[in-house]
């Protein structure tokens, strides 16, 4: 497939970008700095573009079979500026310009209510992070509310606390709602997760939680 990564030198999307190249995929990265984006190779492109500005962005989404974007609040100020729907506005307004449907996103666990059945200590401890965080959370509530009005057919993938870990392959999803008592995930396996999903119709149009 061609793929094109946004968000290609954060935690996530330079996983995303990895392991889809190990896979035999065409990649697209898109950054902002080149000179931190470490990753080489045959099937790779590296676009500097400004995030802002949706037509510098229609060269990189043109043609492509999917848009994987890690893009998103790098800390609280970041997050009060509404920076992750801000730059998924515009690779929303670019992509529906050339016609690239399929879009997949990082967003995060806490935007989904809380099951009742969820044991007792889990639900404190998404409340007190919803509290603690709740510009990050706005800002990712109204760009799910952006992909939910765009028409790319989108995914919005929500992991719970993320680590560094090495990748597994095992973790578990549930569509529309988190996995009971998900507490963490590392970033190898939310970008595994996002790729298995570019090509699973039940994902299209939903959020999807994703937990070890």
């Amino acid at each position: 497939m061609r793929l094109t990564v946004f968000g290609a030198t954060g935690g996530i999307g330079r996983e995303v970008a990895g392991q889809a190249l190990a896979a035999g995929h065409q990649v697209t990265a898109v950054v902002r700095d080149p000179a931190r984006f470490a990753l080489t190779g045959e099937r790779l492109e590296v676009v500097r573009a400004d995030l802002s500005d949706p037509e510098s962005l229609r060269p990189a989404v043109a043609g492509r079979d999917a848009v994987l974007s890690g893009l998103g609040a790098r800390n609280r100020a970041d997050a009060a500026t509404g920076v992750a729907a801000r730059l998924t506005r515009s690779v929303l307004a670019a992509m529906e310009a050339e016609g690239t449907r399929r879009l997949l996103v990082v967003s995060a666990a806490p935007l989904a209510a809380t099951p009742p059945d969820e044991p007792l200590l889990d639900r404190i401890a998404v409340m007190a992070v919803r509290a603690a965080l709740k510009d990050v959370y706005a800002d990712l509530r109204v760009m799910e509310e952006e992909l939910a009005r765009s028409a790319t057919d989108w995914t919005s993938v929500r992991p719970p606390k993320l680590g560094d870990k090495p990748l597994t392959g095992t973790y578990r999803t549930v569509v529309g709602a988190n996995p009971r008592s998900g507490r963490s995930i590392g970033r190898a396996d939310v970008a595994h997760a996002m790729l298995a999903m570019v090509s699973d119709p039940a994902t299209v149009k939903q959020p999807v939680g994703v937990a070890y």
